[in-house]
């Protein structure tokens, strides 16, 4: 039992160590991101998938996309993304794919039309293969993910390896962000979104993927910390982590993992008997002060800003005319091009490009996955949202025992309508509420070691 909770503090510390890394040589983001691909492939092809290997590296991937976006550690911009459907392909080719799998290869094909749209009607001046690869590449890694998925048998343990996988990293990115600012009071000057409590990236992103790790990092607390220090590591962990998340100043992310919790509590408090409910009680009377700390230091560390921040008020305490920064505006643009064009859509990538009038997709990006399907796919757009959330609550119906089933299903509905899919962490986490969990095993501190 010691030596599992050295090994679980010994990865904690090691991935400390490469957020430093990271800070202090630029080179070592390229090995990073080489190594993990690598390391990756191999064990793939070494293992033929026989015991879900993909899903660890992929979630793997996904806990390190922002970090190695933020230190320019790939090559391609969406490689994230990419790496997650090669893997997810990789697993299917090793270890095949559920027959009731329909609904999303039906979310598939109604993806064709509005990518074929977008071919015949793209000016001469548009950049295609950015343009149409920037608004598909979400979904498609949604779908080949879930493919892959879609009732795959697991144990409890097992998922809990694999998005402790997905943790990992996080802590990594958490790191970096402390080495980049280490002192919040000299760098928030107002309430808007601050890039350099962010790592000096975009504050949206870092907070999903800080949010995800507050998430992640709670059911470390809440599950497998048995041991008292495991329990004050993973509590350290969960401070640190929901304040820096907190003072990027990007709200979706954080707002995203609070529901999360709830809905992890709820679950567990139905399916829970009675001298359980009582502990759960207790834990959420203990999480609550923790935020209620948490919230506090925040403040002072802010010089109350980030009270007024999420009062929707500017630095002098002015409510803002904008609730969502803005975005407002592309989202009515969006549902105009749905109403002018209700049948196929504008077309992928189209939508950025009518509204920036520029053809270059990085300007009034659609930041709502939902109203861009709605826009850019048409009716097609229609039935695959349908799909999309229909299918994990049916799934949810006859598969109680995948107790975050409804959490990965919040954080991505939450995440698409703040971040669209510019993360492959929503497509990803989503596909893992599809898995069929057919033991629930009663947590100890040995599975705190990775099967993998």
């Amino acid at each position: 039992m010691k030596s599992k909770k050295i090994a679980y503090t010994s990865i904690v510390l090691l991935h400390i160590l490469f957020g430093i890394l990271l800070y202090v040589f630029d080179s070592f983001t390229l090995i990073y991101g080489l190594l993990i691909n690598f390391f990756g492939i191999y064990v793939v092809f070494v293992t033929q998938n026989k015991q879900n290997q993909v899903l660890y590296i992929a979630a793997y991937i996904v806990g390190s996309e922002v970090v190695l976006r933020m230190t320019g550690g790939f090559i391609l911009y969406e490689i994230g993304k990419y790496s997650v459907i090669i893997y997810m392909l990789l697993g299917l080719f090793f270890s095949g794919f559920s027959k009731k799998s329909l609904p999303y290869w039906i979310f598939l094909l109604v993806l064709i039309p509005g990518v074929i749209y977008a071919l015949m009607t793209f000016n001469l001046y548009t950049d295609i293969r950015k343009a149409i690869a920037f608004n598909i590449s979400g979904p498609i890694c949604l779908a080949i993910s879930s493919l892959y998925c879609y009732k795959r048998q697991l144990t409890l343990k097992e998922l809990d390896n694999v998005i402790l996988c997905a943790l990992f990293p996080i802590i990594t990115t958490v790191t970096y962000m402390f080495l980049y600012a280490p002192s919040i009071k000299a760098v928030i000057t107002s309430t808007q979104s601050n890039f350099e409590t962010s790592g000096g990236y975009g504050p949206n992103q870092v907070s999903t993927i800080v949010g995800l790790g507050i998430f992640l990092v709670f059911t470390r607390v809440l599950f497998y910390s048995k041991q008292t220090w495991i329990l004050i590591l993973n509590i350290l962990l969960f401070i640190i982590i929901t304040f820096r998340g907190i003072v990027t100043f990007s709200r979706g992310g954080i707002i995203c993992s609070f529901f999360m919790i709830t809905g992890l509590l709820f679950i567990l408090f139905m399916v829970m008997k009675q001298s359980g409910k009582i502990k759960l009680f207790l834990i959420l009377g203990f999480s609550m002060l923790l935020l209620l700390f948490i919230g506090i230091y925040s403040s002072s560390q802010t010089s109350g800003l980030i009270e007024k921040r999420y009062a929707n008020q500017d630095a002098k305490g002015r409510v803002k005319e904008s609730m969502l920064s803005g975005r407002e505006t592309i989202i009515e643009s969006e549902i105009k091009m749905f109403t002018d064009n209700p049948i196929l859509g504008v077309g992928v990538g189209l939508g950025t490009e009518i509204r920036s009038g520029t053809g270059d997709v990085s300007k009034t990006a659609s930041h709502n996955e939902i109203t861009r399907m709605l826009a850019e796919h048409g009716i097609f757009g229609i039935i695959g949202l349908i799909i999309l959330v229909v299918t994990p609550l049916i799934t949810f119906g006859y598969n109680r025992k995948n107790v975050y089933l409804i959490p990965f299903f919040i954080f991505w509905l939450l995440t698409i309508n703040h971040a669209a899919m510019r993360l492959a962490a929503p497509a990803f986490i989503y596909a893992l509420s599809l898995l069929h969990i057919y033991a629930i095993e009663k947590p100890k501190i040995e599975t705190d070691n990775l099967d993998i």
